[in-house]
């Protein structure tokens, strides 16, 4: 039911994701504006993801997932009613996006902190493997095109489609039997000592640290290329809406691929050498991103980057999960993606004022220097005796 619930969600979050970048670039075609959109998607997570973590560890788990769903679907139900009416406008595609991140910082630190409890932790990789596999399936490989090619018939369409996927993952979340994830326990101690202790337990641990700064710089990249991804094809590879959504879909076949190979691999050559390989591959994805001059490598880098940020974070999480004590991981989630996804709006809006001077390439270009940069010193900061084959420690 989870993994169902998760999939049905992400499929109207890849149908919204990728038109609402569309429609802010229906509204304005300035670099700068239109890479906010991806600032309003991820500065939640720098504002509330440590209290969202807090909270995911002192609620009910289950009963707090579909309700979230619920208000989810009335948010963008509001969305596709001003875009139906023709009232919609810039501030309004940026209030929905931010608002949707706010309430989904409690829901994905309360969905991450459920597989500790649903799955042993031997079988944690190849679990995390498949949710996060389902999730870019039906989140960009299926949900990218397909809320492209609405968008271009009725551009209120993909916002329908993602209303009635949140109602449906409400539904698949509320039937999941109440004893099968037990709720976390009430907390004696004040919200500002859980939120403490979480980051005292991320900040205190030195492979955790690490794995949240190569977190962050994947991220970053990833946030550099996403926020002006649109006007990128359409003034560098001269393709429209739907070759869009396919360059889209090929970051999620690099990722599907990636994410159902990390459990093997890892367990093949070690989490140490799957994450070294991962942060390589990302590198050249990055690259080849900022030289294509044709939309068949432009495809190929992208799915190549996918496939390294697949791989790199289902090694990542599965390490997580097993360092972190259960009634702690809402909390630890948190504080690592509060780092992870909190430099996505700076890298956005960097992405944005680089771009309008120096042109659409810069930024990527920039951002896989970054990478390559921090993939050489990996090898130092990564060490072998820290890092075991997830499910081994």
């Amino acid at each position: 039911m989870l993994w169902g619930a998760g999939t049905v969600s992400a499929l109207g979050d890849g149908v919204h994701w990728i038109a609402l970048p569309l429609l802010a670039a229906s509204v304005t075609r300035d670099p700068r504006l239109v890479s906010l959109v991806s600032v309003a998607e991820q500065l939640p997570w720098v504002l509330f993801g440590l209290l969202a973590g807090a909270l995911a560890d002192r609620v009910d788990r289950r009963r707090v997932l579909w309700r979230l769903d619920l208000v989810r679907a009335g948010i963008v139900a509001v969305l596709a009613g001003t875009v139906l009416t023709g009232t919609v406008t810039l501030p309004v595609v940026l209030l929905v996006a931010f608002t949707l991140t706010s309430f989904g910082t409690v829901y994905d630190s309360a969905a991450a902190a459920m597989v500790p409890a649903l799955v042993p932790v031997a079988e944690r990789p190849a679990a995390n493997g498949r949710l996060q596999a389902g999730v870019l399936v039906a989140d960009t490989l299926l949900g990218a095109p397909v809320g492209a090619t609405l968008f271009t018939l009725l551009a209120a369409a993909p916002f329908l489609v993602d209303t009635a996927s949140f109602a449906v993952a409400a539904a698949l979340v509320a039937a999941i039997p109440a004893g099968a994830a037990p709720a976390a326990p009430a907390a004696a101690a004040p919200v500002r000592v859980d939120v403490a202790t979480g980051l005292r337990f991320l900040l205190g641990h030195r492979l955790l640290r690490r794995l949240c700064a190569y977190g962050a710089l994947i991220n970053l990249v990833t946030t550099v290329a996403v926020a002006l991804l649109v006007l990128y094809t359409r003034d560098v590879l001269h393709l429209g809406s739907l070759g869009y959504g396919l360059l889209v879909a090929a970051f999620a076949v690099g990722g599907v691929l990636g994410s159902l190979l990390a459990g093997r691999l890892a367990a093949a050559i070690g989490g140490r050498a799957a994450l070294l390989t991962a942060l390589g591959c990302g590198a050249l994805g990055a690259a080849g991103i900022a030289l294509a001059e044709h939309p068949v490598p432009a495809g190929i880098s992208v799915g190549v980057f996918g496939a390294a940020s697949g791989l790199c974070g289902v090694v990542a999480v599965s390490i997580r999960q097993s360092l972190v004590p259960d009634e702690l991981f809402g909390r630890v989630t948190s504080a690592f993606r509060l780092v992870t996804l909190g430099v996505g709006p700076l890298g956005a809006l960097a992405a944005g004022f680089v771009a309008h001077r120096y042109g659409l390439r810069a930024p990527v270009a920039g951002a896989a220097a970054l990478l390559l940069a921090g993939t050489c010193a990996a090898p130092s900061l990564l060490r072998r005796a820290d890092l075991h084959p997830p499910g081994t420690r």
